[in-house]
């Protein structure tokens, strides 16, 4: 009999910007240390990712000591980008998704070479504060859980063998898609091997090695799992193959947001508990 256990744990440090893989990561209230602190913003201030730029898929950023990050694409050179020099009184006012917040803008050179690696105006920001900036919906939080740049919780969880029984149901379909979807298109912060498929849609809380976290609620899915996260290709699947099978009420639903309970370091191929259902 097999036991859950993390298969792999990724970081995002400039939110839609390829992934970092780690073996052994710290987790802080608002998201693994690293994860998602950087954004790129439009000339409104308006968050840009993968839905409107597939092409941020191409781009790579690695932290730096200190928090900076390493900008790097194809056919560009690099770019080291420091974490902004705090300014009282200084700060953007940008919009994510239904939220408003303060951000410190990072050096002139990293929006201009953003913006020519993606052919649009842009502008790189950093999330300065993230203890206070920016709350966890309260319908799935606690009071003080807050969130980075991350989308809406501080960590996404996926399972392989769900990946696998959504491959199986792909290639059953009418218009099967090239080769089995990789758990990358799924963007997930931590990959649990040793379960069965679609188990954690009945885990409530979890612990993964010394960490505890509160399963908030099934991620629902959007155009960018359709992105190829090496080429930026577009295809169908897997929202195509979701809506048949995994609709949760107005959702398409392929893994699980978790909120940290507390703090610590998690390894890859340390246990997953299940502490209630």
């Amino acid at each position: 009999m097999s036991f859950p256990v993390l298969r792999s744990a990724h970081l995002y440090p400039v939110k839609s910007l390829a992934s970092r893989a780690r073996d052994t990561v710290a987790v802080e209230p608002w998201g693994l240390d690293g994860d998602r602190r950087w954004m790129l913003v439009d000339k409104a201030s308006r968050a840009v990712t993968q839905r409107q730029q597939p092409s941020m898929a191409r781009i790579s950023a690695e932290v730096l000591p200190g928090g900076g990050v390493a900008l790097s694409a194809p056919g560009h050179p690099p770019l080291r980008v420091a974490v902004p020099e705090p300014e009282p009184g200084r700060t953007l006012t940008v919009e994510l998704h239904r939220d408003t917040l303060e951000v410190a803008e990072a050096p002139g050179d990293a929006h201009d070479w953003l913006s020519t690696v993606l052919g649009t105006e842009v502008r790189l920001v950093h999330l300065d504060d993230p203890a206070h900036r920016r709350p966890v919906d309260p319908l799935f939080g606690r009071p003080g859980d807050v969130v980075s740049f991350a989308d809406g919780y501080p960590l996404l969880l996926t399972a392989t063998a769900s990946l696998d029984a959504l491959n199986a149901l792909v290639a059953e379909g009418d218009r099967p898609e090239e080769g089995p979807l990789p758990m990358d298109r799924f963007r997930p912060n931590v990959v649990i091997d040793g379960t069965e498929a679609w188990a954690e849609d009945g885990w409530r809380r979890i612990a993964i090695g010394e960490v505890v976290f509160t399963v908030a609620k099934p991620c629902g899915r959007c155009v960018i799992t359709t992105t190829d996260q090496r080429t930026a290709e577009r295809g169908r699947e897997p929202l195509l193959t979701l809506a048949r099978h995994r609709r949760f009420g107005k959702q398409l639903v392929f893994g699980q947001n978790l909120i940290p309970e507390g703090t610590g370091v998690i390894r890859v191929g340390d246990p997953v508990r299940i502490l209630d259902r």
